[in-house]
C-alpha cells in the first residue's frame, strides 16, 4: 500500500501542478478508509486560517485519490473527472488538516466493459478532533481508451 500511496502523490504533483505547490499527501489507506493531508504554512490566507480554495483542493483530490486506490486494487483503470460538488464549510481550519472519506464499495467492473462508473463520495475535513468542512463529490470514471495510430509508409 505504501507503494501505491506513493505513486498516488507523484500522480498529483506531476499533472496538477497546484498539488505540489500546497503539498498535498496521502497519508494512509486502511479498511476503505483513505486519508490525505496538506499543510497549513503554503495555503495560509490573511485570517491566518486555510484557504478556501485549498481546502476544496485538497478534498476534491482525496475523493479522487479513494477512487484511483481502489481502481488501482481492483486492476481497471479509468479517468476519474469530478462532475458535481458541494461544499459546506462549518469551521475555520487551523491546524494541519486530515481529509478522509470512507470507500462505498462501488463495483469498478463496469470499466472493464468499457462503460463509465459514478461514485459519490463525502469526503471529512477535520482540525484536531473538530470537523470542518464536508465535501460531497459525485466522480465519474470512464474507461481509458487506447488510440491506434496508422503509419503510412511513403517510397
Amino acid at each position: 500500500m505504501t507503494q501505491l500511496l506513493t505513486q498516488l502523490g507523484q500522480t498529483w504533483h506531476n499533472t496538477i501542478p497546484a498539488s505540489a505547490f500546497m503539498q498535498i499527501t496521502p497519508l494512509s489507506y486502511c479498511e476503505g478508509e483513505f486519508q490525505a493531508t496538506a499543510p497549513i504554512e503554503p495555503n495560509i490566507n490573511l485570517h491566518q486560517t486555510m484557504f478556501a480554495g485549498s481546502i476544496y483542493t485538497l478534498m476534491t483530490l482525496t475523493g479522487w485519490g479513494a477512487i484511483w486506490l481502489n481502481q488501482q486494487l481492483a486492476g481497471v483503470a479509468g479517468d476519474i473527472v469530478l462532475a458535481d460538488a458541494h461544499i459546506r464549510y462549518l469551521a475555520p481550519v487551523t491546524c494541519n488538516p486530515v481529509a478522509k472519506v470512507q470507500w462505498p464499495r462501488v463495483d469498478l467492473c463496469p470499466l472493464q466493459r468499457g462503460r463509465r462508473v459514478k461514485v459519490k463520495l463525502e469526503v471529512q475535513l477535520h482540525c484536531d478532533n473538530t470537523l470542518c468542512v464536508v465535501f460531497e463529490g459525485l466522480y465519474v470514471s470512464a474507461p481509458k481508451v487506447v488510440l491506434a495510430v496508422n503509419t503510412i509508409k511513403v517510397s
